[in-house]
């Protein structure tokens, strides 16, 4: 390819932030990070918001490094983001208020009360999305029965990745993958489900029309190029949930393959052609956010690193530095499968003390209590490998088909221990790769826009050569079949 792309993604996360500037030449992809922040939520006395004039600031920023850094030589602009979360304007289209941190305790109950409102099948008839009380339907409802005054004055909904595209190009636009985890979408109308949201006293005129992930919104506002030193370059909305653009750079061939984006959440699923709706996807709290070209992702959530990650920080209060290579070292050691807990056990959300809390599981459902830090996180890595075997044994009665090959992706794919343990759990070829893959996706939708990459499969194709996935291939079943077994015990048990 005579002329060099080079395309800036602003990756946001719900604890970071990165501007990278992904550069396509001689059919190759590169990444280079230009600029980072944390992403620090900040409590006020209403409840705890995120700082998004912190986070614009960062923003511009990163584009300001990147436009010095790389001469100016910038073809397009796009922006992912966590989902849920939102902004209200006011008729000035100005910001009304910090939004909200969608671990804020606002919504608790709100489960409760949506159903009061309108029955539990009817809401995922309409939507199909999984229940969770972080979900944008719950927050607005919580806004609803504490008659928010914001409500009253706003005239505009913009989901946080909306927002900054909003700041970016000075227009209001809509992305549909980051609208479709709102659970106030419905999927089968492709549009903002008026009757659910009508049922729950949230009001209709703020939704607007709904735009597709890789559409050109336009170019840079001008006072944003004047101050980041930047040409008035296209703003591009990829997928602008970052799951969303993880699954565009998933280097397969072919469409017959489960995925899991793998990090401090683990979510597994599918591509599908149609969003799945119906008594199975209900029962087992399947959930479908909107993809790229017309698919679906057929996926559920799984409490994945974060265990992990709590644990390292208990330590490190208690004076013990270590890194996730001495951790996995440590797990590595330690005699297999000895004990199991639920990623997905409550206790497991919240702790003050996430070793204590393992302990205490353990105790609870009478297995022997972990003596050392590498029983402990071996435990915690085998556990999150038999839930993926969960997950994935219902995804394919769900859709009656076998995936032979589980492609992993996310950050999460450099811990090589549960690379293994995955494909020993679930008896599958694991490929691994990219760990950059929501920066990757989003690059591949910003060239899909502007014409100078194909298709999505000429992108998976570029990510294959540019980022070659490693293989993982399953041992011995028979220990992991026994655990199994025991997993689904002990989960029935804790229920």
């Amino acid at each position: 390819m005579a002329t060099n792309r080079n395309y800036l993604a602003v990756d946001l996360g719900a604890e970071s932030g990165r501007v990278i500037i992904g550069t396509l030449a001689d059919d190759r992809l590169s990444l280079k990070e230009v600029h980072r922040f944390a992403n620090i939520p900040v409590r006020l006395p209403d409840g705890l918001h995120w700082d998004v004039l912190r986070i614009w600031s960062e923003i511009k920023s990163g584009i300001s490094a990147a436009v010095s850094k790389n001469g100016g030589k910038l073809d397009s602009i796009g922006l992912d983001t966590w989902g849920v979360d939102f902004a209200l304007l006011d008729k000035q289209g100005d910001l009304l208020g910090n939004p909200f941190h969608y671990r804020d305790s606002r919504t608790d109950g709100m489960l409760a009360e949506a159903f009061r409102r309108m029955p539990r099948e009817r809401i995922f008839d309409y939507t199909g999305i999984q229940f969770m009380e972080v979900n944008t339907l719950y927050q607005l409802l919580a806004m609803v029965v504490g008659k928010s005054p914001l409500l009253e004055a706003a005239r505009t909904f913009l989901t946080i990745p909306d927002l900054f595209n909003y700041w970016l190009s000075g227009k209001i636009k809509c992305e549909f993958t980051i609208a479709t985890t709102t659970q106030c979408f419905d999927p089968h109308k492709r549009d903002w489900s008026h009757p659910l949201l009508g049922a729950m006293g949230i009001p209709e005129h703020l939704f607007q029309p709904v735009i597709e992930p890789g559409t050109v919104i336009d170019n840079l506002d001008p006072g944003v190029a004047n101050e980041v030193g930047a040409l008035r370059i296209p703003v591009v909305a990829p997928a602008c949930h970052d799951t969303g653009s993880a699954v565009v750079a998933i280097p397969a061939e072919g469409k017959n393959f489960a995925w899991i984006s793998s990090g401090t959440w683990s979510i597994l699923g599918v591509e599908a052609d149609h969003p799945v709706v119906n008594e199975q996807t209900f029962k087992y709290n399947f959930t479908n956010e909107g993809g790229v070209f017309g698919t679906w992702r057929l996926c559920k959530n799984v409490m994945g690193l974060w265990i992990l990650q709590e644990c390292r920080r208990t330590w490190a209060r208690q004076g013990e530095e270590l890194t996730y290579d001495e951790i996995t070292r440590m797990a590595a050691d330690a005699k297999p499968l000895q004990f199991i807990i639920d990623p997905d056990f409550g206790g497991f959300l919240h702790p003050e003390d996430m070793p204590d809390q393992i302990r205490q599981y353990c105790i609870n459902t009478g297995q022997p209590v972990p003596q050392g830090k590498g029983e402990l996180i071996r435990s915690v890595l085998e556990s999150i490998a038999l839930k993926y075997r969960w997950v994935l044994e219902q995804l394919e009665e769900i859709t009656a088909t076998r995936f032979e090959q589980l492609h992993i992706i996310g950050g999460g794919t450099q811990n090589r221990l549960l690379n293994q343990f995955s494909a020993d759990a679930t008896q599958r070829t694991c490929l691994t790769g990219p760990v950059e893959a929501t920066a990757l996706g989003n690059v591949l939708m910003q060239g899909i826009a502007l014409g100078q990459i194909e298709s999505l499969e000429h992108g998976r194709n570029l990510v294959r050569m540019s980022f070659p996935p490693s293989s993982y291939q399953p041992g011995d079943p028979k220990e992991w079949d026994r655990a199994y077994v025991r997993s689904l015990e002990m989960t029935e048990q804790m229920k």
